[in-house]
């Protein structure tokens, strides 16, 4: 177990460098964000039936998720009802089928909002964590959407929750290296393909959290929204931060075990206080640097990482249920989509339709590191 008061670092070790001045044409934009899951979604109390889930230790951690329901890949019930165990062969075979079929779907979802084609895609960076291929998700949706080859690209594997800020800080880099070229980032996580059914309770507080679902979103730099359209308010991206805590390096892992002979994710049960306690010093940080207070923050989009690492962070920024409810809302209508989860909440920000020009929102994300992620985007 971790003490997490223990693991703030002292104040005087904080140095915060403003971010270099920039012309606002020269920050990234996002554009649009585009979204996809599996067709097939399961409630939690399904999901106990469908895993013949009886201990009730285990059955209390699924009905007490604050999640009502996830869209996930399982395999087909035999004649007799009873779904197979599957290889570890055959859930790498799922992460690259679901992978590729979300991934496509998002990428369009996402082109057709800004009435952009396939041909506009100069960058593509693929995020994934819930399995492993050679060559990556990049490569394999560029032959499956018809990208020109000459795409450039980068895949992102393996960091976890936290992996979407950490790529899109080196999509919006590249997007100021391109004036006026369209960039892609596309977060690609099949949880199931990650699902372990060993009975035991690190296994099963994973499968009781993560969905399937895949997240697309498009930057550009060098170029000012057109005024005479009725697109939404397309913010930039004005800075980001970092904050890792390597005392809490194994607090989050997905490695092998030994006993089970074979990968499963685990999760200190502290993670979500440790995640909290850290939570103020990353967002000062970040809000220092452009000379902001919290209350200049009208909008929130905080990872969906569960309900008592979302309760942490609220408690430890003083933010209001309004502040997360498209954060709260994404975990109880998908659970945890790693990766894309904060960009399925921006989606719903969005089309909610209660940004106004000259706000500034917060986008944070947690995961393996243990990391703090943030970013500051202004409309």
């Amino acid at each position: 177990m971790m003490t997490p008061t223990a693991l703030l670092p002292h104040p005087g070790l904080i140095r915060a460098t403003p971010p270099p001045a920039l012309e606002s044409t020269a920050m990234a934009r996002i554009l649009a964000v585009g979204t996809a899951t599996p067709e097939t979604a399961y409630s939690q109390r399904e999901l106990l039936d469908i895993f013949d889930i009886r201990d009730s230790r285990i059955r209390s951690v699924y009905l007490n998720s604050a999640i009502d329901r996830r869209f996930l890949t399982l395999p087909e019930p035999d004649a007799d009802g009873v779904r197979a165990m599957e290889t570890t062969g055959q859930l790498l075979a799922k992460h690259k089928a679901q992978g590729i079929a979300m991934g496509s779907r998002a990428v369009q979802e996402c082109l057709k909002q800004i009435g952009a084609d396939l041909s506009d895609v100069h960058y593509l960076l693929c995020v994934t964590s819930t399995g492993f291929l050679t060559p990556g998700f990049s490569a394999l949706l560029i032959r499956e959407l018809g990208l020109d080859r000459h795409t450039s690209r980068a895949d992102i594997v393996g960091m976890g929750c936290n992996a979407g800020l950490n790529s899109l800080n080196a999509v919006a880099g590249w997007a100021r290296a391109h004036p006026g070229e369209l960039a892609l980032m596309v977060c690609i996580e099949a949880c199931s393909a990650a699902y372990v059914f060993d009975g035991t309770m690190r296994t099963s507080v994973v499968n009781s959290l993560f969905g399937d679902g895949s997240a697309a979103i498009a930057m550009v730099a060098g170029t000012e929204p057109d005024p005479t359209t009725d697109q939404p308010l397309t913010p930039r991206v004005v800075d980001f931060t970092s904050c890792i805590i390597p005392e809490a390096v194994d607090a989050m892992r997905y490695d092998w075990d030994s006993a089970q002979n074979g990968f499963s994710f685990y999760l200190d049960p502290d993670i979500p206080y440790v995640v909290g306690a850290h939570a103020r010093l990353t967002v000062d940080r970040l809000l220092g640097r452009a000379g902001l207070r919290q209350s200049d923050i009208a909008h929130w989009l905080v990872h969906s990482g569960g309900k008592k690492v979302i309760d942490a962070v609220g408690v430890n920024l003083g933010l209001t249920r309004y502040d997360l409810r498209h954060t709260t809302g994404v975990l109880r209508d998908y659970g945890n989509l790693s990766s894309g989860s904060f960009l399925f909440s921006y989606e719903r920000l969005i089309q909610e339709g209660t940004v106004r020009p000259g706000e500034y929102g917060v986008l944070m994300t947690m995961g393996p590191g243990s990391t703090i992620e943030t970013a500051l985007v202004r409309w």
